[in-house]
């Protein structure tokens, strides 16, 4: 007698998904390059030269991954016009969180009451550094269309304050803390292209935080050369995998690591006279907050038009890359 498995079934997701809204949190404390004088060799010329970044926000008393998160989420939530209940997956990408457990992610669906009562939703954090939110949006996608869940929220929070050497001004000119958020949601058609995503393995060691010191420490050098070289490579493969081409693209917004580099991969993909977001001069390097924070503040602030296709492209920590199409969403 042949025995056969009984056949599992496997839920029907939507067509595709979308960005429903966006949110995004900055720490109230704002450093200038002037103050950054006061602490390291260095100066407001020096900085805007090298990096083109004015100023940053810095987190205070109270001010944590955690809550800038939360604050992020509850305003993409408002933004959405989606209540609290209907969120069953928030996905949170962050390296500098407070606590291994629970994690972001919980701490956010804790504050807001998010999913339906006895049921909260699925918790993931995740930890990808500046490539982050992209890794986060791409398994929000992936996980609606399956099935799995239903409406998400992707967030990119971080505090790179608290593990700064504020000593070394080849990385403290660079940091900031912030977090930007986006609520995804089915759709009938694509809205959301799919993830392309990878590491250099080679390159493991050139962005990180680790012992001894338990410091943010970077091979500068390491990482411009492969943002100038190999980052149009990775973002034009996104663009493809959308079936699109650049001409279709209308809005690029990169991680927000340094205005040497940002302007470089425009000009490299033949966005230059897109709409190119350069949040990093205002909110400096926010790690993998800084592609959802630029995107929120300059679609809220009308610099970002409807209904068009934008290319999310991060990199850093890992290292790690990660990149899709995304349709801004539409405004009310």
């Amino acid at each position: 007698m042949t025995l056969h498995p009984p056949a599992l079934q496997l839920p029907q997701g939507p067509a595709g998904t979308e960005i429903r809204g966006l949110g995004h949190a900055q720490p109230v404390r704002v450093m200038d390059n002037f103050e950054l004088e006061t602490i390291l060799d260095t100066n407001d010329e020096w900085i805007r030269q090298r990096t083109g970044i004015v100023t940053r926000h810095i987190a205070g008393e109270g001010e944590t991954v955690a809550t800038l998160a939360t604050d992020a989420a509850r305003m993409a939530l408002a933004d959405s016009g989606l209540e609290p209940e209907q969120i069953d997956l928030v996905v949170v990408a962050t390296t500098t969180s407070q606590e291994r457990s629970p994690n972001t992610a919980g701490r956010v669906a804790q504050a807001l009451e998010l999913g339906a009562a006895r049921r909260g939703p699925g918790v993931i954090e995740i930890n990808t550094a500046c490539s982050g939110f992209e890794y986060a949006l791409g398994i929000a996608d992936q996980a609606i269309r399956s099935g799995s869940a239903t409406h998400a929220i992707a967030v990119g929070a971080e505090t790179l304050s608290t593990v700064t050497d504020w000593t070394d001004r080849t990385t403290a000119v660079l940091v900031a803390d912030g977090a930007g958020a986006a609520v995804v949601g089915p759709s009938d058609a694509p809205r959301i292209g799919p993830v392309v995503w990878g590491s250099r393995t080679d390159m493991a060691d050139s962005v990180r935080i680790g012992p001894p010191e338990g410091k943010f420490a970077q091979n500068g050098r390491e990482v411009l050369r492969w943002g100038l070289l190999d980052a149009v490579g990775h973002a034009r493969e996104a663009v493809e995998r959308a079936g699109l081409t650049l001409d279709d693209i209308e809005v690029l917004v990169a991680h927000q690591a340094n205005l040497r580099i940002i302007e470089p991969l425009a000009q490299g993909l033949g966005l230059s006279d897109k709409v190119v977001v350069t949040d990093v001069t205002e909110s400096g390097n926010t790690s993998a907050a800084s592609v959802p924070l630029g995107l929120s503040k300059w679609w809220h602030a009308g610099r970002i038009p409807a209904g068009v296709p934008a290319l999310l492209f991060g990199f850093g920590g890992g290292f790690t890359y990660a990149g899709m199409v995304a349709m801004t969403p539409q405004r009310a």
